[in-house]
């Protein structure tokens, strides 16, 4: 089993009936790492679909593989991409890596000035997310608005995260920021330029020489 078995794309109204196991296998995989998350309704999971926020993996024979949803806070300025969900039947084959590009690519086209943000306590997606470009940062760089804290409650560390006033907890916050990307981008491009030049001068030098000694 590759990744070359699965159909990985944009959700739409012909795979809302997937809803509700989409659903229950949140919840399972929640309670086996013994970690909350916002629990979600199939409602809610298909609305996702209908407005064209979510990602969905199938595999070849039609089976239902894996899922994650945009998110949006703070009128927009903020984006998650959550409730990443891999069926357990299709595990190790890469698909939560190939989910995360490709929803991270949706949020990018979507709200292209958003800052994308999660909040985990898994080392595999901490390692993705350091790939698309994300870094570790305090929780005050997040999102302040109280639905998206609402959505810890249901987590078995809430308790953790009001009792320290929502500065810290169990999960790594992690953010990507496109203004700081692009700040990256323009730097680096700036140092090889730099380089380039820095060459093409040593080499311009070198061949007036070798012109000299004929």
């Amino acid at each position: 089993m590759t990744i070359q078995d699965f159909d990985i794309k944009v959700a739409t109204a012909q795979h809302v009936d997937y809803a509700p196991q989409i659903c229950v296998e949140m919840a399972e995989s929640a309670k086996a790492r013994g970690t909350g998350i916002a629990q979600r309704s199939p409602e809610y999971v298909a609305n996702k679909m209908l407005e064209g926020k979510a990602v969905i993996a199938l595999h070849k024979d039609g089976t239902w593989a894996g899922f994650c949803y945009i998110e949006t806070w703070s009128h927009g300025d903020f984006v998650a991409n959550s409730g990443l969900i891999v069926n357990p039947q299709f595990r190790k084959a890469g698909l939560a890596k190939a989910i995360k590009h490709r929803i991270f690519e949706l949020s990018r086209s979507k709200y292209p000035n958003a800052k994308i943000f999660g909040l985990t306590t898994g080392l595999a997606v901490m390692k993705i997310n350091s790939e698309l470009g994300y870094e570790p940062v305090t929780y005050s760089e997040l999102t302040q608005d109280e639905n998206f804290w609402a959505g810890c409650k249901s987590c078995v560390n809430y308790d953790i995260l009001t009792s320290k006033e929502r500065k810290n907890c169990m999960c790594t916050a992690m953010l990507f920021d496109p203004e700081e990307k692009a700040k990256q981008d323009a730097e680096k491009m700036k140092r090889i330029t730099h380089k380039a030049t820095l060459l093409e001068r040593i080499e311009n030098a070198i061949k007036k020489r070798i012109g000299q000694d004929h």
